[in-house]
Protein backbone atom coordinates (compact mmCIF):
# COMPACT_ATOMS: atom_id res chain seq x y z
CA UNK A 1 0.00 0.00 0.00
CA UNK A 2 1.63 3.34 -0.77
CA UNK A 3 -0.27 4.99 -3.81
CA UNK A 4 -3.78 4.44 -3.03
CA UNK A 5 -5.58 4.23 0.83
CA UNK A 6 -8.68 2.77 1.20
CA UNK A 7 -10.11 5.07 3.79
CA UNK A 8 -13.27 3.95 6.38
CA UNK A 9 -15.57 6.64 7.88
CA UNK A 10 -17.15 4.90 11.03
CA UNK A 11 -20.74 7.28 11.68
CA UNK A 12 -22.17 5.96 14.64
CA UNK A 13 -24.37 6.31 17.77
CA UNK A 14 -22.42 6.22 21.12
CA UNK A 15 -23.69 4.85 24.67
CA UNK A 16 -23.62 7.59 26.89
CA UNK A 17 -20.67 6.73 29.66
CA UNK A 18 -20.88 3.31 28.56
CA UNK A 19 -16.82 2.28 27.61
CA UNK A 20 -17.41 -1.54 27.27
CA UNK A 21 -21.44 -1.35 25.54
CA UNK A 22 -19.28 1.11 23.33
CA UNK A 23 -16.23 -1.37 22.47
CA UNK A 24 -18.92 -4.22 22.34
CA UNK A 25 -20.80 -2.12 19.60
CA UNK A 26 -17.94 -1.27 17.57
CA UNK A 27 -16.49 -4.99 17.34
CA UNK A 28 -19.68 -5.61 15.78
CA UNK A 29 -19.61 -2.77 13.25
CA UNK A 30 -16.50 -2.98 12.18
CA UNK A 31 -16.33 -6.58 11.53
CA UNK A 32 -17.58 -6.06 7.93
CA UNK A 33 -14.09 -4.17 7.28
CA UNK A 34 -11.69 -6.98 7.44
CA UNK A 35 -9.56 -6.70 4.72
CA UNK A 36 -11.33 -4.15 3.02
CA UNK A 37 -9.93 -1.27 4.55
CA UNK A 38 -6.37 0.59 5.09
CA UNK A 39 -7.49 3.63 7.69
CA UNK A 40 -10.61 2.75 10.02
CA UNK A 41 -11.92 6.47 11.54
CA UNK A 42 -14.02 6.83 14.27
CA UNK A 43 -15.75 9.36 16.12
CA UNK A 44 -14.39 12.24 19.03
CA UNK A 45 -15.03 10.09 22.41
CA UNK A 46 -16.17 7.05 20.74
CA UNK A 47 -15.99 5.00 24.14
CA UNK A 48 -18.38 7.53 25.86
CA UNK A 49 -19.42 10.28 24.11
CA UNK A 50 -18.28 13.86 24.68
CA UNK A 51 -18.81 13.55 28.47
CA UNK A 52 -16.84 15.61 31.17
CA UNK A 53 -18.52 14.53 34.39
CA UNK A 54 -17.55 11.37 34.32
CA UNK A 55 -13.80 11.64 33.10
CA UNK A 56 -12.51 10.06 35.96
CA UNK A 57 -14.24 6.76 36.08
CA UNK A 58 -13.83 6.87 31.86
CA UNK A 59 -10.24 7.47 32.36
CA UNK A 60 -9.74 3.82 34.09
CA UNK A 61 -10.70 2.21 30.97
CA UNK A 62 -8.09 3.80 28.78
CA UNK A 63 -5.17 0.84 28.71
CA UNK A 64 -8.18 -1.52 27.99
CA UNK A 65 -9.41 0.66 25.04
CA UNK A 66 -5.77 0.71 23.52
CA UNK A 67 -5.59 -3.23 23.84
CA UNK A 68 -9.24 -3.24 22.40
CA UNK A 69 -7.78 -1.23 19.19
CA UNK A 70 -5.00 -3.27 18.93
CA UNK A 71 -6.67 -6.14 18.78
CA UNK A 72 -9.08 -5.15 16.16
CA UNK A 73 -6.35 -3.38 14.05
CA UNK A 74 -4.63 -6.83 13.51
CA UNK A 75 -7.49 -8.74 13.47
CA UNK A 76 -8.92 -5.92 10.40
CA UNK A 77 -5.35 -5.70 8.89
CA UNK A 78 -6.45 -1.73 9.11
CA UNK A 79 -4.80 0.61 10.87
CA UNK A 80 -7.76 2.61 13.67
CA UNK A 81 -8.21 6.03 14.58
CA UNK A 82 -10.28 7.51 17.00
CA UNK A 83 -10.27 9.88 20.44
CA UNK A 84 -10.93 9.12 23.98
CA UNK A 85 -10.29 10.40 27.35
CA UNK A 86 -7.19 9.88 29.27
CA UNK A 87 -5.85 10.59 32.05
CA UNK A 88 -1.92 11.31 31.80
CA UNK A 89 0.02 11.93 35.04
CA UNK A 90 -2.57 14.96 37.49
CA UNK A 91 -4.19 15.96 33.45
CA UNK A 92 -6.75 14.72 31.38
CA UNK A 93 -6.65 14.65 27.65
CA UNK A 94 -9.50 14.13 24.64
CA UNK A 95 -5.84 12.19 23.41
CA UNK A 96 -6.73 10.68 19.53
CA UNK A 97 -4.94 7.58 19.56
CA UNK A 98 -4.16 6.05 15.54
CA UNK A 99 -3.20 2.28 16.46
CA UNK A 100 -1.95 0.32 13.53
CA UNK A 101 -2.02 -3.53 12.68
CA UNK A 102 1.39 -4.83 14.08
CA UNK A 103 0.20 -2.57 17.30
CA UNK A 104 2.28 1.05 16.96
CA UNK A 105 0.60 3.47 18.51
CA UNK A 106 0.65 7.53 18.10
CA UNK A 107 -1.39 9.93 19.62
CA UNK A 108 -2.68 13.55 18.94
CA UNK A 109 -4.10 15.89 22.60
CA UNK A 110 -6.70 18.23 21.48
CA UNK A 111 -5.40 21.36 21.03
CA UNK A 112 -8.29 23.68 20.79
CA UNK A 113 -10.80 23.02 23.69
CA UNK A 114 -14.35 23.95 23.66
CA UNK A 115 -14.62 26.19 25.76
CA UNK A 116 -18.62 27.07 24.85
CA UNK A 117 -18.88 23.64 26.87
CA UNK A 118 -16.01 24.26 29.63
CA UNK A 119 -13.95 21.54 28.01
CA UNK A 120 -11.06 23.95 28.87
CA UNK A 121 -11.83 23.87 32.53
CA UNK A 122 -11.68 20.30 32.53
CA UNK A 123 -8.93 19.18 29.78
CA UNK A 124 -5.53 20.42 29.20
CA UNK A 125 -4.81 21.01 25.48
CA UNK A 126 -1.88 19.69 23.38
CA UNK A 127 1.33 21.38 21.52
CA UNK A 128 2.16 18.58 18.67
CA UNK A 129 1.00 17.96 15.67
CA UNK A 130 0.87 14.63 15.53
CA UNK A 131 1.58 13.74 12.56
CA UNK A 132 0.81 10.18 11.33
CA UNK A 133 2.52 8.04 8.65
CA UNK A 134 0.76 4.80 6.55
CA UNK A 135 2.88 3.66 3.80
CA UNK A 136 3.87 7.12 2.13
CA UNK A 137 0.99 8.99 3.60
CA UNK A 138 1.31 11.37 6.04
CA UNK A 139 -1.54 11.80 8.16
CA UNK A 140 -2.53 15.17 10.53
CA UNK A 141 -5.26 14.06 13.48
CA UNK A 142 -7.15 16.61 14.62
CA UNK A 143 -10.28 16.68 17.11
CA UNK A 144 -13.46 18.81 16.24
CA UNK A 145 -13.23 22.14 17.65
CA UNK A 146 -9.46 22.43 16.05
CA UNK A 147 -12.05 22.04 12.71
CA UNK A 148 -12.18 26.31 13.18
CA UNK A 149 -8.50 27.09 13.48
CA UNK A 150 -7.40 27.37 9.71
CA UNK A 151 -3.46 28.53 11.45
CA UNK A 152 -3.02 25.66 13.24
CA UNK A 153 -4.36 23.66 10.05
CA UNK A 154 -1.91 25.33 7.72
CA UNK A 155 -0.43 22.61 5.83
CA UNK A 156 3.42 23.78 5.01
CA UNK A 157 3.78 20.45 2.81
CA UNK A 158 3.88 18.57 5.93
CA UNK A 159 0.55 16.27 5.47
CA UNK A 160 -1.46 14.24 2.73
CA UNK A 161 -4.55 13.92 4.95
CA UNK A 162 -6.75 15.98 7.51
CA UNK A 163 -8.58 13.45 9.52
CA UNK A 164 -11.15 15.46 12.01
CA UNK A 165 -12.92 12.92 14.53
CA UNK A 166 -15.85 15.11 16.01
CA UNK A 167 -19.34 15.10 18.14
CA UNK A 168 -20.67 18.16 16.31
CA UNK A 169 -24.23 18.77 17.04
CA UNK A 170 -26.71 19.26 14.31
CA UNK A 171 -27.20 22.91 15.47
CA UNK A 172 -24.14 23.89 13.57
CA UNK A 173 -24.24 21.14 11.04
CA UNK A 174 -23.84 23.61 7.99
CA UNK A 175 -20.73 25.53 9.56
CA UNK A 176 -19.24 21.55 9.87
CA UNK A 177 -19.75 20.81 6.33
CA UNK A 178 -18.55 24.18 4.60
CA UNK A 179 -15.57 24.25 6.92
CA UNK A 180 -14.61 20.77 6.06
CA UNK A 181 -14.53 21.68 2.38
CA UNK A 182 -13.09 24.89 3.00
CA UNK A 183 -9.92 23.13 4.94
CA UNK A 184 -9.45 20.80 1.99
CA UNK A 185 -9.21 23.50 0.03
CA UNK A 186 -6.85 26.30 1.84
CA UNK A 187 -4.43 22.88 2.32
CA UNK A 188 -4.66 21.28 -1.18
CA UNK A 189 -5.16 17.99 0.89
CA UNK A 190 -7.90 15.00 1.49
CA UNK A 191 -10.09 16.24 4.27
CA UNK A 192 -12.23 13.51 6.35
CA UNK A 193 -14.56 14.19 8.79
CA UNK A 194 -16.33 11.43 11.17
CA UNK A 195 -18.98 12.59 13.18
CA UNK A 196 -21.53 10.93 15.98
CA UNK A 197 -25.17 10.90 15.41
CA UNK A 198 -28.38 10.43 17.68
CA UNK A 199 -28.47 12.18 20.92
CA UNK A 200 -26.22 12.69 23.95
CA UNK A 201 -26.61 12.29 27.53
CA UNK A 202 -27.23 16.20 26.97
CA UNK A 203 -30.08 15.55 24.77
CA UNK A 204 -27.90 16.86 22.01
CA UNK A 205 -28.62 15.85 18.36
CA UNK A 206 -25.80 14.99 16.06
CA UNK A 207 -26.48 14.52 12.17
CA UNK A 208 -23.56 12.82 11.20
CA UNK A 209 -22.73 14.35 8.00
CA UNK A 210 -19.69 12.40 7.97
CA UNK A 211 -17.95 12.79 4.56
CA UNK A 212 -14.64 12.60 2.67
CA UNK A 213 -13.44 15.70 0.42
CA UNK A 214 -10.83 15.72 -2.29
CA UNK A 215 -8.35 18.60 -2.61
CA UNK A 216 -10.67 20.28 -4.90
CA UNK A 217 -13.08 20.51 -1.93
CA UNK A 218 -15.75 17.85 -4.00
CA UNK A 219 -17.39 15.19 -1.54
CA UNK A 220 -15.78 11.48 -2.80
CA UNK A 221 -17.96 9.85 0.31
CA UNK A 222 -20.70 10.65 2.49
CA UNK A 223 -22.30 8.72 5.41
CA UNK A 224 -25.93 8.68 5.10
CA UNK A 225 -27.85 11.29 7.49
CA UNK A 226 -28.47 10.97 11.12
CA UNK A 227 -28.13 6.85 10.79
CA UNK A 228 -25.42 4.82 12.11
CA UNK A 229 -22.96 3.46 8.71
CA UNK A 230 -19.70 2.80 7.02
CA UNK A 231 -18.51 4.88 3.71
CA UNK A 232 -15.26 3.53 2.55
CA UNK A 233 -13.47 5.24 -0.51
CA UNK A 234 -10.05 4.38 -2.33
CA UNK A 235 -7.82 7.65 -2.47
CA UNK A 236 -4.86 8.07 -4.57
CA UNK A 237 -1.54 9.94 -3.22
CA UNK A 238 -0.49 10.28 -6.63
CA UNK A 239 -3.54 12.19 -8.26
CA UNK A 240 -3.04 14.98 -4.85
CA UNK A 241 0.85 15.37 -6.19
CA UNK A 242 -0.49 15.67 -9.61
CA UNK A 243 -2.93 18.50 -8.62
CA UNK A 244 -0.43 20.07 -6.46
CA UNK A 245 2.34 20.20 -9.37
CA UNK A 246 -0.30 21.69 -11.71
CA UNK A 247 -1.50 23.83 -9.51
CA UNK A 248 1.17 24.49 -6.65
CA UNK A 249 -0.97 27.44 -4.93
CA UNK A 250 1.34 26.79 -1.82
CA UNK A 251 4.53 28.21 -3.23
CA UNK A 252 2.98 31.17 -2.80
CA UNK A 253 1.71 30.41 0.87
CA UNK A 254 3.04 32.91 3.94
CA UNK A 255 5.69 31.75 6.76
CA UNK A 256 4.66 31.86 10.08
CA UNK A 257 5.55 30.80 13.67
CA UNK A 258 2.37 28.86 16.23
CA UNK A 259 3.36 30.28 20.13
CA UNK A 260 2.74 27.67 21.88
Amino acid sequence: MTDILRLSLVQSELIWGDVKLNLEQFTQQLSELKGKSDLIVLPEMFTSGFTMSDKDEISRYADMTVSWMQEQAKYLGASIMGSFIVKDVDSFYNRMHTVSPNGDISTYDKRHLFRMGDEHKHFAGGKDKGIVIIGEWRIRPIVCYDLRFPVWLRNQQDYDLLVCVANWPEARRDVWNTILKARAIDNQTYVAGVNRVGKDGMNLTYAGDSSLFDAKGRVLAKCEDYKSNISTMSISLSELRKFRDKFPVYLDADDFDIKL
